[in-house]
């Protein structure tokens, strides 16, 4: 009989498929990096407990345009720095993708706020532009000039902060405890460059990261770099405190509750 492709696939073909990821090299991404404070108030607001505001209201878009072999990838996310007990790091409201291989390994594994959308990483000389758009809209966008050299930091750890969980099938709740989940990436850099520049935040009634203004640009940065990322799940979370935030995953919430038009099935 011919192999059925749906078919079970063995021990040893998933072994080989873990084996094949395990021995990917280094893969380098080009970005831009814009960091700046905002209101502290509206940091606080979009935490879902047991998260944290730090002692900086700070947020980080991150644009970057990613080197796979013959399969180039558009990444990029918007966060706001965040703590879990003594452990800083970032959590991120939306992670828009060019394509849907990374969006689904980091949703269904991670956790991770994951959309597809449009990425835009551009240089022409010393100019340089980055977007990320959803709808029609690019609702965040950097523009500047490259205005020098930067020194390269010491390979560094960092963390993002993600809430793993599935909305429950009777249309309420979820349909078991949502987990916090630690992602660790420890990151390597090997060309840098300050960018003089500004963000500019669109309105978008999908992705409203305009509520989180510059009040004051820290800085903005172009750079490669490479990045492993580790999971773990750091503690089972209160559904009741995680709900009241379910709608910043979705473009519209009550799209959770969509299901195959009657007599499709």
């Amino acid at each position: 009989m011919a192999r059925v492709r749906y078919g079970a696939r063995s021990d040893a073909e998933a072994a080989a498929a873990r084996e094949r990821s395990a021995k990917l090299p280094d893969i380098w991404s080009t970005g831009v990096v814009a960091v700046w404070e905002t209101d502290p108030d509206v940091v606080a607001a979009v935490l879902p407990p047991p998260l944290k505001p730090t002692a900086r209201p700070l947020v980080r878009a991150n644009i970057s345009k990613v080197d796979l072999p013959g399969y180039p990838l558009g990444a990029g996310s918007v966060a706001v720095a965040a703590a879990h007990g003594d452990r800083e790091g970032w959590y991120p409201l939306v992670m828009p993708m060019t394509h849907e291989r990374a969006l689904i390994g980091g949703r269904e594994v991670f956790g991770e706020p994951k959309k597809l959308g449009e990425v835009t990483v551009e240089r022409e000389g010393l100019v340089v532009r980055a977007a990320l758009a959803r709808h029609g809209i690019a609702f965040v966008e950097v523009r500047g000039a490259v205005s020098g050299p930067l020194p390269l930091p010491e390979p560094v750890e960092k963390t993002d902060f993600y809430f793993k969980f599935l909305p429950g099938v009777e249309g309420t709740g979820f349909d078991a405890d949502p987990v916090l989940v630690h992602c660790v990436r420890n990151e390597k850099v090997r060309r840098l460059e300050r960018i003089t520049g500004d963000v500019v935040l669109r309105e978008s009634m999908y992705d409203p990261v305009a509520d989180l203004p510059v009040r004051r640009l820290v800085e903005i940065t172009i750079g490669e770099k490479t990045t492993d990322q580790k999971g773990t799940v750091a503690e089972r979370v209160s559904a009741r405190d995680l709900l009241p935030f379910v709608h910043q995953r979705y473009d519209d919430p009550l799209q959770i509750l969509d299901g195959p038009p009657e007599g499709s099935a």
